[in-house]
């Protein structure tokens, strides 16, 4: 007899939606996990989905950066009979798998909305119209055994809140997402940062889609200082960087802190991946033109990730030789100074495409900001 797939809600972070559906194919294909989408408002912050077994849930949780919680579903109707009929029947079918986490020591039961706020008494009424719900533990607000959420959805517009939800929703909580590694990874508090450094939040999500795993070598051409490299080796990546601007790469331009008038000598991107654990996963960084690429043919990388300058707050330059023919005749012992000329956005891209398509291994992924708007 086949086994029958579980029923999970997965409650998304409302920040940087565009990049939902992307990150969760990205960890599903990275895990190669089986799925069922059962809601096709992809935006919405719950989703309706089924996975073969807790194991598969548990897997997409462990990476996802877009999600706040997973949660194994009880019951969801769209009026408040069905749902109530829905989480008895649930109860009545499933109560044998059910006892355990009835039976807990400790429990807690969270109401939620969204686009609508609930008084403390309202809650509290929601609760006890589930009385019925077999429960025998102890209430523990701060850490219980078992978490029970009971959601309510008013859609997305805040001007145009209906009388009546649109969703009602009650499960119980399996794992949290990552989110936490968006503080633990903030530029607040990061070592070396500079203008242009990656928001830790888009530099996770990024390195996500490009599926970054344990020991997979990573390479970010237009380094600066490192944001990307940091979400990479976080998620088990070897990292490896270049950039046209040597000042930048050795930390020798001003701080982009208001607070901060000289940089501190310790300021590096190996130090960034010191700070947050990841220092032996760090490679290297190269003062390079991305331009005139200097890898060896057989140099073969999991994954690109950058955010190529677009010429607003940082420049885009390359290399060009440049001859002036009332140049004296140049001597082996006179220092030369590499001329640099405007790269274009067009050429750049173009010059990354054909990187990727030399050095990243079959299957790799490049993940690039790209500015439609300054390419018109």
């Amino acid at each position: 007899m086949t086994k029958l797939w579980k029923k999970y809600i997965l409650w998304f972070a409302q920040e940087h939606v565009d990049f939902r559906v992307a990150e969760f194919e990205s960890i599903v294909n990275l895990f190669g996990l089986k799925f069922r989408h059962l809601s096709q408002q992809l935006l919405n912050p719950f989703w309706l989905v089924e996975f073969p077994s807790d194991e598969q849930a548990l897997q997409y949780a462990s990476r996802s950066i877009a999600l706040r919680s997973i949660m194994e579903l009880y019951a969801h109707g769209h009026k408040m009979p069905e749902f109530h009929e829905q989480l008895k029947t649930h109860v009545q079918t499933n109560g044998q798998q059910l006892e355990a986490f009835f039976k807990a020591e400790t429990f807690k039961v969270t109401v939620e909305t969204y686009n609508k706020h609930f008084s403390q008494k309202e809650k509290v009424a929601k609760i006890e119209s589930m009385d019925y719900l077999p429960i025998e533990g102890d209430v523990n607000l701060k850490n219980p055994t078992v978490e029970w959420w009971y959601l309510e959805f008013y859609g997305l517009d805040p001007t145009a809140v209906p009388a009546t939800a649109d969703d009602i929703i009650f499960g119980r909580v399996l794992a949290q997402g990552q989110r936490h590694l968006i503080k633990e990874l903030s530029l607040k508090t990061r070592k070396f940062i500079g203008n242009t450094s990656m928001d830790a939040q888009l530099s996770l999500l990024m390195a996500n889609q490009a599926k970054v795993c344990d020991g997979d070598l990573v390479f970010d051409p237009f380094v600066g200082t490192g944001s990307l490299l940091v979400s990479a080796a976080k998620f088990g990546g070897y990292v490896l960087g270049s950039d046209i601007d040597f000042m930048m790469l050795h930390a020798r331009c001003r701080p982009s802190r208001i607070s901060q008038k000289v940089r501190d000598k310790d300021e590096s991107i190996r130090a960034n991946l010191k700070q947050y654990g990841c220092e032996q996963r760090y490679m290297d960084v190269l003062v390079a033109d991305f331009s005139n690429p200097l890898w060896h043919n057989r140099i073969s990388f999991d994954s690109i990730i950058t955010d190529p300058p677009y010429g607003i707050r940082e420049a885009t330059e390359k290399v060009e030789s440049k001859h002036n023919p009332k140049d004296v005749t140049r001597t082996a012992d006179m220092v030369h100074y590499p001329s640099t000329s405007h790269y274009a956005l067009p050429h750049l891209y173009r010059d990354l495409l054909d990187f990727a398509a030399k050095y990243l291994r079959l299957g790799g992924r490049l993940v690039c900001w790209f500015p439609f708007h300054r390419l018109q």
